[in-house]
Order: structure tokens, then C-alpha cells, then sequence
């Protein structure tokens, strides 16, 4: 049974868990939720996701839904299928730990402060609705101070959880790349090491398969 992935082409939340499907090079039906119908709060999607949020994703009986789960998921089940998302050794407790750590990372000191800015950014224009540039002044100031910290780790390491690539890196991708397009400032490039990291993921083919939205990938 081909893997569904139930979103909205343009959210930086979709394109999250799509990037890991494409890391996995898993074959998936993109089921297209319309947000501007409010079909993500319709009685059907409901009884699958009781939020009303997107992404969803249904594998042969399985719905998992937050895009960090869905990753999560795909990354456990699918372990031996692409790129390998996950600590090579789940026994070695500080490749475990690095791991946890990055995870952690991501989500209470870049993503607190990056998702507002990157709604902003990437998503108003394309509603038709101006950019709050105080929302995104505000979260900038205090990204400096946590893009400071990355930088230093990023410094000694390639990864954020060390010398391979994870999820917490592929978890970063979508509002690090909005917070490039910024014409007035683009932030990640004051840090050397985070402009590095961010650019090497930047170019990674799975990213490059939904920037610009999501699709489906058939089967061969």
C-alpha cells in the first residue's frame, strides 16, 4: 500500500515530513487537504486528525499526524530504506544523547522563534497579506543570541548531532530556508557555520524535490 500524505503543497510543515519521505526515496499519493474550502476541519479529516492541523500521514492502517512524528515514524519504520536519519548505534547512549539533544534543539531554540518569522516571510506574501516586519525584528533578536550557540557547535561538527546527517538537520529545513529569502536580512548568513550547514541542506535533492511545493512521488 503506497504511503499517503495528506497537506497543503506550500506549508512549511508538509514540506517537513515530504523532505523525509524523499531522504527515504519512499513512493507517496500526496492527497491535497484545501485549506482555503477548510477542508482540514471537515468531518472526515477530523476523524483522523482531531486538531484539524496538517500533515497527516497514512501508512497501510497506521495515521500519524505533527510533522515531527511523521518523521519520526518514516525514520523508524523505513530505517533501512535511503539516507539513514537515526543514530547508527541506539545502544551507544552518546550518540543516543546528541541525537535526543539536536532533536530538542530544534524544536524549543530555532523553531520557536523561526516559525514566526518564516510565516511572516513565506507564507503572507503568498495570502496576499503584508509582512509584520516588528514579528519578524522581534524573533530575529532572539535568534541572534541561539544561532550564536549554533554556530559554535557547528564549528567543530558538520551536523548538528555530529558528523552524520539526521533528522533533527532535514527538521530544520523548511523555516531556515525561508528565513533565507528575506530580502531585507538574511540571518543565517551572519553565522559562518550555520550559512554552511543551512546551504549544504539546502542542496540536498530532497529538499530541492518540494521548495516549491509538495507532490506526489509514484511508485517505479
Amino acid at each position: 500500500m503506497v504511503l499517503k500524505l495528506y497537506g497543503y503543497p506550500i506549508s512549511t510543515c508538509v514540506k517537513r515530513a515530504a523532505t523525509v519521505l524523499h531522504e527515504k526515496k519512499l513512493p507517496f499519493e500526496f492527497v491535497v487537504v484545501d485549506l482555503a474550502k477548510g477542508a482540514q476541519k471537515s468531518p472526515g479529516y477530523l476523524e483522523k486528525n482531531p486538531f484539524g492541523l496538517l500533515p497527516l500521514l497514512e501508512d497501510d492502517g497506521v495515521i500519524v499526524y505533527e510533522s515531527r512524528a511523521i518523521g519520526r515514524y518514516i525514520a523508524n519504520k523505513y530505517a533501512g530504506e535511503g539516507t539513514p536519519l537515526l543514530p547508527k548505534n541506539p545502544k551507544d547512549m552518546k550518540e543516543l544523547a546528541a541525537f535526543e539533544q539536536a532533536m530538542a534543539t530544534e524544536s524549543a531554540n530555532f523553531d520557536t522563534f523561526a516559525w514566526p518569522a518564516a510565516v511572516e516571510i513565506s507564507i503572507n506574501p503568498l495570502m496576499g497579506m503584508p509582512i509584520n516586519e516588528d514579528v519578524v525584528n522581534k524573533n530575529f533578536e532572539k535568534l541572534e543570541e541561539k544561532l550564536l550557540a549554533y554556530d559554535k557547535i557547528l564549528s567543530k561538527q558538520r551536523y548538528l548531532a555530529g558528523d552524520n546527517i539526521s533528522l533533527a538537520d532535514i527538521h530544520h529545513l523548511p523555516h531556515a530556508h525561508a528565513l533565507t529569502t528575506y530580502h531585507k536580512r538574511n540571518i543565517i548568513a551572519e553565522f559562518p557555520h550555520v550559512d554552511r550547514w543551512i546551504k549544504e541542506l539546502q542542496g540536498r535533492e530532497s529538499w530541492k524535490a518540494v521548495v516549491d511545493g509538495v507532490k506526489s512521488v509514484p511508485e517505479n
